[in-house]
């Protein structure tokens, strides 16, 4: 896919199963309309630098730091880990103690000031769907990763449990497997890791990417259309926001996540794909969807306090709330990024809106907010979460929490797709072996050649080349992109509000030189990672005025067009 050292031949056969396969339009941008190298794909970032980093233990760990799937990691405060009814996984403390360097597993969970135990779980959720996955040559677990917060703020994975239902209801068959550097072991750890990678991968797609950015954002959008007029300035300050969104959505219905569409081909979940992505969204709560309120919750524990960050009554904090560790990129980045956004809305409401009175007898915003709670959100419009659109406050916080995701969230999720998922050996999207047991066949051919295994563990030429195409699509800025904190000089005739946004557009200038300052200094390993690839995906390349075409793993678009 990558080399020019390839079989005219096998790439004539696999042109031919695309075209059968795929719409006309994705089987285009996959032959890249070039007779010369119909399958070339420009070299995904996690290979550049060096071809091997990704097998890298901190590699792995770094990208639930700073990959396209930085949102699941959680901080670990009951172990062993419990599902949702009690029930423990079968990793013992002496599977990690040994990992922990000088600390127990107490210490490690227990130190105020140096919270060191993290967990990847994608398990509770995908238990009641592994026996109808796990059909038709696809095999997969449900997954458990432990990782270790190292001195140098870097994470350590120390242990991962792989679960398959048992032949009784609720029992589980659970591996557990621990690092090792060298023989068997280590080959066991890599078949391992490629299973958890295997689950995230999914994960980021059904649920990380589309639901939680492309679907949940459309009640808004078609509220906002029916209730607040053009002129109305709520609808002005979001209308950028929701550009092209219901048009996107409407081609990946087709062609995307359709009945046998382009996601049930590639990812593991298959025909379950929907069904699953419809299941998780009953945990969905619009109050949690703002980045502070997220990494506060994101906590293994669900009565727990204790997140990927803690609460913060520091007033010269705008963000409310403390990272535990410094070298979060993400939690870094996107907490300014958050503040900006919401220092903007607070300033453009305070110019329509004087007080709680003012918010409170604005008849369109009520039935705009009236609507996207009782008929948007017909299924979910009793729960107590919901805010009362009747104060300046709640007003702002709903308007940050929905320019935040359009903007912020689906930028860090969706243009570093190709930079990691590119290859797909490092985030493979289904595998077509389970790890093997000693004294079968298929542990005996492990044995022989453990790279070959691993590889025939991969999905297809087929499969994989699709979904390198998506993802190389996906990952694609196009010519006429418009930035956070850009927009026509012609967008409003209000002195006061072009000169706020002005200030927004300094404000986020600033944010990126801050980024390339932190991206500069070498204490914080997880700005790079083993392979050198920088953390650039909350960016903003708002300084950015004629906007760069292609993957340039960078910027914040206004909205969700791709």
């Amino acid at each position: 896919m990558f080399s020019s050292n390839r079989s005219h031949a096998v790439e004539e056969w696999v042109k031919g199963i695309l075209k059968k396969g795929v719409p006309e339009a994705l089987y285009r941008e996959v032959i890249h309309a070039s007779k010369k190298n119909p399958l070339k794909f420009p070299l995904p970032q996690i290979i550049a630098e060096n071809g091997m980093a990704w097998l890298d233990d901190e590699k792995f760990g770094h990208q639930m730091l700073a990959g396209i799937n930085p949102t699941r990691i959680q901080c670990l405060e009951v172990s062993p880990p419990q599902d949702k009814i009690g029930v423990r996984s079968s990793i013992k403390r002496s599977h990690i103690e040994h990992n922990l360097g000088d600390l127990t597993v107490v210490e490690a969970m227990n130190q105020w000031n140096q919270w060191r135990l993290f967990i990847l779980d994608h398990h509770d959720y995908l238990m009641p769907y592994i026996s109808r996955i796990n059909t038709k040559g696809v095999c997969v677990y449900a997954s458990r990763t432990l990782l270790f917060l190292r001195s140098d703020d870097t994470l350590k994975p120390i242990a991962i449990e792989l679960s398959l239902t048992g032949s009784n209801d609720g029992n589980e068959i659970n591996r557990v497997f621990v690092p090792s550097s060298q023989g068997t072991g280590a080959a066991l750890w890599q078949l391992a890791k490629a299973h958890v990678a295997t689950n995230d991968s999914v994960y980021h797609h059904l649920i990380s990417h589309w639901l939680q950015t492309h679907a949940i954002v459309e009640p808004f959008i078609i509220a906002t259309r029916r209730q607040l007029s053009e002129m109305h300035p709520i609808h002005r300050l979001l209308n950028p926001h929701f550009k092209d969104t219901m048009h996107i959505n409407a081609l990946a219905r087709r062609i995307l996540i359709n009945s046998r569409g382009i996601l049930e081909k590639i990812l593991f979940s298959g025909e379950v794909s929907m069904e699953l992505s419809s299941e998780l969204y009953k945990l969905w709560r619009f109050d949690k969807q703002g980045l502070p309120a997220d990494l506060v919750k994101r906590s293994s524990w669900k009565n727990s306090s204790k997140g990927m960050a803690l609460e913060d009554e520091d007033p010269n904090n705008p963000t409310g709330v403390q990272l535990l560790f410094e070298d979060y990129p993400y939690g870094a980045d996107g907490l300014e990024i958050w503040t900006a956004i919401k220092t903007w809305v607070t300033e453009f409401c305070s110019i329509f809106y004087e007080d709680d009175n003012s918010v409170e007898t604005d008849l369109e915003l009520q039935a705009w907010w009236w609507e996207i709670q009782y008929v948007g959100h017909g299924d979910k419009c009793h729960e107590e979460w919901w805010y009362q659109m009747t104060t300046c406050s709640t007003l702002i916080e709903t308007l940050t929490i929905l320019i935040w995701i359009a903007s912020a969230i689906h930028a860090s999720v969706n243009f570093g797709q190709y930079t990691y998922a590119g290859y797909p050996s490092n985030r493979p999207t289904l595998c077509r072996k389970f790890i093997p047991k000693e004294g079968t066949f298929e542990y005996a051919e492990f044995l022989k050649d453990p790279d070959k295994y691993y590889l025939k563990m991969l999905p297809d030429t087929f499969e994989m080349s699709i979904g390198v195409a998506l993802k190389e699509v996906l990952s694609w800025h196009t010519s006429d992109e418009v930035y956070l904190g850009q927009r026509p000089s012609e967008w409003t005739d209000n002195e006061e509000v072009r000169q706020k946004f002005e200030k927004f557009n300094g404000t986020l200038k600033e944010i990126e030189g801050k980024i390339v300052s932190r991206n500069g200094d070498p204490k914080l390993k997880n700005r790079w990672g083993p392979a050198k690839v920088p953390f650039n995906c909350l960016y903003p390349d708002t300084s950015n005025i004629a906007s760069k075409v292609g993957i340039t793993g960078k910027g914040i678009p206004n909205s969700i067009s791709i």
